[in-house]
């Protein structure tokens, strides 16, 4: 695939996550703090192909695993992908993939099933691995987790303007606790017990992101559209904030006019200002493009 990428060298970013890199000799696996560059930057890799969706909830497998593996690679700046998962992940570690279950617009079970892989190709039995969403604080995995992986698809939302990775662990609690001025609170799912220090990565799933929706739960394909990528990062709020400005832009397009999410998903930056959960200013953000880059709206 075509890569391009910021004036950022492989020597600069490597000395940038030195500390990190560190903390793996000691065998002390990356937390989701996402910081990992210099200057507190956060890196996010955006990958794209434009034949791995060929319709809708149709993908390719194969090329959803190269994608994922060129993302990491990317990510973490390793010479493969199996070296970055045992980066992140250690053989003893209890590995929960939170997913989402949205009926129209699901987490693909190609983007699980690769995930699974990097788990497995990192040590961890099959035993200790747990694909969730609504039954994660029943699931014996997840509750003795060590390591989670986020994912999800990016769509709007009628309660938190776009459902992405920081809205990802509502189900780890109760979630109309969270529904208070557009879910602006949703970061403080990132300190509980059952999560807190435990997110090694997330993958937002950008195949066919739904861009508008009308009152709950509404679903139409007319609003989805054939992006062909994922986002990865450890950091969710920064690929979250990159999701985002997708979506927007894609609404501009459509409709010819600025017109804003309502509501608007301003849980995103607060996950930064109130809660330092991460990046949310593109200024703090390192983004690595990869493959694909016709009409990527970033």
């Amino acid at each position: 695939m075509a890569k391009t990428r910021t004036a950022l060298s492989r020597r600069d970013f490597m000395k940038g996550v030195g500390g990190a890199l560190a903390g793996m000799a000691i065998g002390l696996p990356a937390s989701a703090s996402g910081r990992v560059t210099q200057a507190g930057m956060s890196r996010v890799v955006l990958i794209r192909d434009k034949n791995v969706v060929s319709g809708y909830r149709d993908y390719d497998g194969s090329l959803v695993q190269q994608m994922l593996d060129e993302a990491v690679v990317a990510l973490f700046g390793r010479d493969d992908a199996t070296a970055c998962w045992a980066q992140i992940i250690r053989p003893d570690d209890v590995v929960g993939i939170k997913s989402n279950g949205w009926p129209y617009l699901p987490t693909p079970p190609e983007v699980e099933r690769a995930i699974v892989r990097g788990v497995r190709q990192a040590g961890v039995p099959e035993e200790n691995i747990a694909v969730g969403d609504r039954d994660v604080r029943r699931n014996q995995v997840f509750r003795r987790s060590t390591a989670l992986i986020n994912t999800r698809p990016m769509r709007t939302h009628a309660w938190s303007g776009v459902g992405s990775l920081i809205k990802n662990y509502i189900m780890f609690d109760n979630p109309p606790d969270y529904h208070a001025d557009a879910c602006a609170s949703l970061a403080k799912l990132w300190d509980l017990p059952i999560t807190r220090g435990k997110t090694r990565l997330n993958v937002l799933v950008m195949l066919t992101p739904q861009f508008h929706n009308i009152g709950p739960h509404h679903f139409d394909t007319d609003y989805i559209w054939p992006y062909g990528g994922l986002i990865v990062s450890t950091d969710p709020v920064a690929a979250d904030a990159l999701g985002l400005r997708i979506i927007q832009q894609k609404r501009r397009l459509v409709f010819g006019e600025d017109r804003p999410l309502q509501p608007t998903a301003h849980h995103i930056a607060l996950a930064d200002t109130e809660y330092g959960l991460g990046n949310a200013g593109m200024d703090k953000i390192e983004l690595v493009r990869l493959g694909w880059q016709e009409d990527n709206l970033i």
